[in-house]
């Protein structure tokens, strides 16, 4: 028995044992019984829709094509170290802020100390030094190595704060807002601004990825589209777990938390393909949550925004004018009266 082995005088080890072993078997159980919402080997037809998607109106004209993502640029790059290419301004500064700053002052305090230990070491070893040394203070090294650290973290934290203030300074009213919805194990967006249509998100399989020649789990079948140079106002939330919006290429990430709006922002100053991943521990499929964002310019944007059904901010339809406004027009005469042909006299022959 499985109790047996288990030392009789240790009673208090059994139960604990029994709570372990239960536990274990339900969460095999739970595992083993729960349908993903999405499979990876699944069609793109089959993957998971929005019930409140709004349906696009049939286009008058032809779609734009689909940008090709740049190796490199806006994902991962194989063997390498270091963070993506930033294409916003607030990328920009915090790429330069751990290249230029963060890195060098690692690194040299990293040298120094480690310079120190094998100097310390070396210089008061015990063959060098057989009557140690009896000094305990020294007010000149207790001030510089209080007042150094002091003045290198004030140092650090001045661009710091700007940076944290620039990341969650508001956008204004020419701001284009998605609302990024979280679910197991996709993602929905949603333009309110635009028609509040709403587009569903799912990563496409290893197959379609390759054919598509995109990167492989993080191709999706519906990218969100945003104009270049434009702010980009993203409210987050979740529809069950807290997920997380992250693309790195923009120095962007927040946490989706159901029940909850959470806001970020950026402006992608360079068209491209970027991609980024949910960032929160949401579950058995966290992995398979890709983001894919397509900066376009404005034109091709407006053009996007047809062809989903939606309308650009401050479109209207063509006005018309109100009864009784038009300017009057002269009657139009009427159409003159056929001429009959008089009839021809028979003549004899």
């Amino acid at each position: 028995m499985f109790f047996a082995r288990i030392p009789a005088p240790n009673h208090a080890l059994r139960g604990i044992y029994f709570v372990r072993l239960l536990t274990t078997a339900l969460i095999a159980l739970g595992l083993a019984f729960s349908a993903p919402v999405i499979a990876q080997g699944m069609p793109a037809a089959a993957t998971a829709t929005s019930p409140t998607a709004t349906v696009a109106a049939t286009p008058a004209f032809a779609a734009p094509a689909e940008l090709k993502p740049v190796a490199d640029v806006g994902q991962p790059t194989p063997s390498a170290y270091g963070l993506q290419p930033q294409v916003t301004k607030n990328g920009q500064f915090a790429l330069w802020m751990h290249n230029w700053l963060l890195m060098p002052i690692i690194t040299a305090i990293s040298v120094f100390v480690l310079g120190l230990l094998f100097w310390v070491a070396f210089r008061y070893r015990r063959s060098a030094n057989p009557v140690p040394s009896t000094t305990s203070h020294n007010a000149l090294i207790e001030v510089v190595w209080t007042l150094v650290p002091v003045l290198i973290l004030v140092g650090i934290s001045i661009p710091s704060i700007g940076l944290l203030a620039a990341q969650y300074k508001p956008v204004g009213k020419d701001a284009v807002t998605i609302k990024a919805t979280g679910n197991q194990w996709f993602w929905s967006y949603t333009y309110p601004d635009h028609g509040d249509f709403e587009i569903v998100s799912n990563m496409l399989t290893d197959e379609q990825a390759k054919a598509s020649g995109q990167p492989r789990l993080l191709a999706v079948d519906n990218r969100i589209v945003v104009p270049v140079g434009v702010p980009i106002r993203v409210l987050t939330t979740s529809n069950d777990v807290i997920h997380a919006f992250a693309i790195p290429a923009f120095w962007t990430k927040m946490d989706a938390v159901p029940g909850r709006i959470n806001e970020t922002s950026f402006t992608v100053e360079k068209p491209g393909v970027y991609y980024g991943q949910c960032s929160e521990l949401c579950g058995a499929r966290h992995g398979f949550m890709p983001i894919a964002v397509e900066a376009v310019p404005a034109a091709q944007f407006a053009q996007w925004i047809a062809l989903k059904g939606g309308k650009m901010p401050g479109a209207t339809p063509a006005a018309t004018a109100p009864v009784g406004s038009m300017t009057p027009q002269a009657p139009i005469p009427a159409a003159p009266a056929p001429i009959t042909p008089a009839p021809v006299a028979a003549t004899k022959g």
